[in-house]
């Protein structure tokens, strides 16, 4: 995928976003989704894994890089980069949950073609549980790391959502707006909040890198504005998976909170809850040994 320099309306010059990942970086399109660039690492057997970075001003397939490199070389294993973010199409559009899934199942079934393992962070768990139900055969077992949709707190509906977008995409600030919260202080500030010490440095810089590519507005402030979120998911969307087997690993979370999952997972016997305690949300980079455990044991059957 070849990259230019782009100059932002400010004058400043943005640099090319490097990849997230040491790995072949492809794209393919969707007719809802757009252009869709994934990475793939395809010398391993066995069944493959898709991975999905979580949503917010600054994810990308380098929040999943510690799955990414140990899986790879053992097992087909790939990671999406979600429409709106990282190398992916950041075009001016609506964004909405059923695009996230249509991208999802798009690349299932036209790139990896066979039952898969998939793994999906945060908000992106709502995502691919849309996907799944989209494409059950696609989809072998499901893994969600920290799911959003278990809160007691109900999210705002659709026409709340809406007006908040309005407000947040005013043309005198939307850009200013989402400078604040895209700046280095903002993002190292919110990502400390996702780790029990500090973030890696890595993970800071490449988020602050991502956050400013032409275009990398556009989907966040949908996410801002709460219309990214499924109403009472848990029903809507978790309670149709009885077939694959489903696993959740879940501890505590600076944006997310789990009242509804320990009922809800006693109550389904093809779903598995596991905390990996202590952790923020991210347990692929603060265990990263116990958290690959977890997954061979889940893949297992154990």
């Amino acid at each position: 995928m070849k990259q230019q320099r782009t100059r932002s309306r400010t004058g400043s010059v943005t640099a090319p976003l490097p990849p997230a990942l040491t790995a072949p970086l492809a794209e393919l399109h969707s007719r809802r989704a757009g252009r869709i660039a994934y990475y793939a690492d395809e010398d391993g057997d066995g069944r493959p894994l898709l991975l999905v970075h979580s949503i917010n001003a600054a994810p990308s397939s380098f929040e999943v890089k510690p799955l990414f490199e140990r899986f790879r070389g053992e097992r087909p294993v790939y990671s999406i980069e979600l429409p709106g973010f990282g190398q992916s199409e950041r075009s001016d559009r609506v964004y909405s949950p059923a695009l996230y899934a249509d991208a999802i199942a798009t690349l299932l079934e036209q790139v990896i073609g066979t039952a898969a393992d998939v793994l999906a962070l945060s908000l992106s768990a709502e995502f691919a549980a849309r996907a799944m139900l989209a494409a059950p055969g696609a989809v072998a077992s499901l893994v969600l790391v920290s799911p959003t949709g278990f809160s007691a707190r109900s999210m705002p509906g659709p026409g709340a959502g809406r007006m908040v977008h309005r407000a947040l995409t005013v043309a005198l600030w939307r850009q200013r707006l989402f400078d604040l919260v895209a700046s280095k202080p903002s993002i190292r500030y919110y990502l400390n909040k996702s780790f029990m010490d500090t973030a890696p440095q890595e993970l800071v810089d490449y988020a602050y890198a991502t956050a400013h590519q032409p275009g990398a507005r556009h989907a966040p402030l949908y996410f801002l504005s709460t219309q990214l979120f499924t109403q009472d998911a848990l029903t809507a969307i978790y309670a149709k998976l009885t077939e694959v087997p489903v696993l959740v690993i879940a501890d505590r979370d600076p944006y997310v909170t789990f009242e509804r999952l320990p009922d809800f997972v006693a109550a389904r016997p093809n779903w598995r809850y596991e905390t990996l305690a202590p952790h923020m949300g991210l347990p692929q980079w603060e265990h990263p040994e116990a958290t690959c455990q977890l997954l061979e044991g889940f893949w297992r059957g154990d």
